[in-house]
């Protein structure tokens, strides 16, 4: 168990946790960045947690909920107050109603999370704010010491996986749910670099071509909610030609962006594509949040090796623009 100090002061309305780790900083902190990794421990022991938005920076938002051992769940989300990368983040925490929405008649938490270095590795200084007298007293009865402390006393195993999710690992895929897949991939490079590179007509057409001897003639790029962008690509020679359209539906350079997606023809099934850029250690953690119509789709849709064309793409960004 990482922690070293549990404090709660009835006077100030805190819970304050202390917590050592014989990593560096950066390792602890990229726990915490990475949705991925943060499954892994947020949620208590038999609670996994699953993050469908981690949107890491001021602003920013976090929707997820604990699956428990008889697949009750319980939903939640973060919204970034404040972020210092690799010294502090400050969000407000509340609960969901089922329906998706914020729930108000549920208490609402400010978080902070502290890292500093320490001569053996690292520290994180986890303070809970509540609101009133009485919101501490229904959230402690409800379980929240013992199961953060649960939660927390699986962060070791997770950043001691220095593999796992370090840079130069290829696409991975990740089911959620019935009609959602989420695919990640670290990214040598910076997030500014990373997202112009994904809404640069000259650079997507140099990257974005999946296997060789593909071309790309049409790049027509969206930059803004609410206007239209168009991909098509074909093979060099001008045969197999297709390709994809659809609508920005939110953009948050150089973070976020969400935007429909469906091969021209077929826009009755049309998915909704959620990108996330967060830097971290190697570079930039590239997350696509996919929602499928149906989960025949999705199944459909993944068979077509569609992360293995993803991984080929990313490859050749890291070569022959990041690196250029």
């Amino acid at each position: 168990m990482p922690v070293t100090h549990v404090s709660k002061d009835p006077q100030s309305l805190t819970m304050t946790i202390v917590a050592d780790f014989p990593v560096p900083v950066r390792r602890l902190w990229d726990a915490y960045a990475d949705p991925r990794q943060l499954e892994s421990f947020w949620g208590p022991v038999g609670w996994p947690a699953t993050f469908t938005r981690h949107d890491m920076y001021p602003g920013g938002e976090s929707h997820y909920y604990m699956t428990g051992p008889e697949g009750e769940k319980a939903a939640a989300w973060f919204e970034f107050l404040s972020v210092t990368e690799g010294v502090s983040f400050e969000v407000l925490d509340g609960f969901t109603t089922e329906d998706g929405e914020r729930d108000p008649h549920a208490p609402v938490m400010r978080m902070v999370f502290a890292f500093e270095s320490t001569e053996g590795g690292s520290r994180l200084v986890h303070t809970t704010h509540f609101n009133s007298a009485e919101d501490l007293e229904s959230i402690m009865s409800q379980g929240m010491e013992e199961g953060t402390l649960s939660a927390m006393s699986q962060i070791d195993a997770v950043v001691a996986d220095l593999q796992s999710f370090a840079a130069g690992r290829s696409v991975r895929t990740q089911l959620i749910g019935d009609r959602q897949a989420r695919l990640s991939r670290v990214i040598r490079g910076p997030v500014d670099q990373v997202w112009r590179a994904h809404h640069d007509p000259e650079l997507l057409r140099r990257w974005l071509l999946g296997p060789d001897g593909w071309t790309m003639p049409v790049c027509e790029v969206g930059t803004a909610a609410g206007q239209t962008y168009r991909y098509e690509w074909e093979r060099e020679g001008g045969a197999d030609r297709f390709g994809f359209t659809g609508t920005v539906l939110e953009i948050d350079p150089p973070r976020r962006s969400v935007t429909t997606e469906a091969m021209i023809g077929q826009e009755d099934t049309a998915t909704r594509n959620e990108l996330t850029l967060t830097p971290v250690e190697g570079g930039t953690l590239l997350s696509l949040l996919v929602t499928y119509p149906a989960e025949s789709l999705r199944e459909t849709i993944l068979a077509t090796g569609m992360a293995d064309g993803m991984e080929t793409s990313y490859s050749r960004l890291e070569s022959e623009v990041l690196s250029a």
